[in-house]
């Protein structure tokens, strides 16, 4: 049976419900300004000394081995199929950085998001979230049965999850890698 899943970025409004809600959830903004405050001044500072410029790209990841990373290596041909869609983790990167032996700082920044609300079903957060985690427009109901389940299967296991005090926390670590100037 074939099935077309539509991005969730054709739906302004359930993406920014779905993202607000993300936020909520989430400790990814305060981790990354925990970043931001405490490490990145230093970092510039170095790769900027004595420059009148530094060219700079930010590209905003999940880390690879965070359950973003192991949501999307599993589920990519049936979730990414979009030119818009985020699946490249800071693995990805990694990878395509060493083979071009491009040197580089690794940072990892700890963050969790509560997604126990995707586990019940007909729950408009958790429907929401599981919009945001998939990418997908109405994920819940559209998916086809079987790829839901075992979307679900994968974020509750403990390689992209675990469970504290009943609640289901998300592992959202984040990558930051910063590439060494050329010299």
């Amino acid at each position: 049976m074939s099935y077309a899943l539509r991005s969730l970025v054709e739906d302004d409004n359930r993406y920014l419900q779905s993202f607000q809600l993300f936020l909520e959830c989430s400790s990814e903004h305060q981790c990354m300004q925990d970043f931001i405050h405490a490490i990145l001044p230093d970092i510039l500072t170095s790769i900027g000394e004595g420059k009148a410029n530094i060219n700079v790209m930010g590209v905003g990841s999940g880390a690879g081995e965070s359950g973003w990373g192991k949501l999307w290596r599993t589920f990519r041909t049936q979730l990414c199929s979009t030119e818009s869609s985020q699946c490249v983790t800071t693995g990805d990167i990694k990878t395509y950085l060493d083979s071009k032996a491009v040197s580089y700082q690794s940072y990892e920044l700890p963050s969790q998001m509560d997604i126990t609300e995707c586990f019940t079903e007909g729950d408009q957060r958790g429907e929401l979230l599981l919009d945001f985690l998939t990418e997908v427009l109405n994920f819940s109901s559209t998916a086809p049965a079987e790829l839901k389940a075992s979307a679900l299967e994968l974020l509750r296991h403990p390689d992209c999850s675990r469970e504290v005090d009943g609640r289901v926390i998300f592992n959202n670590t984040l990558g930051v890698l910063v590439v060494d100037p050329l010299q």
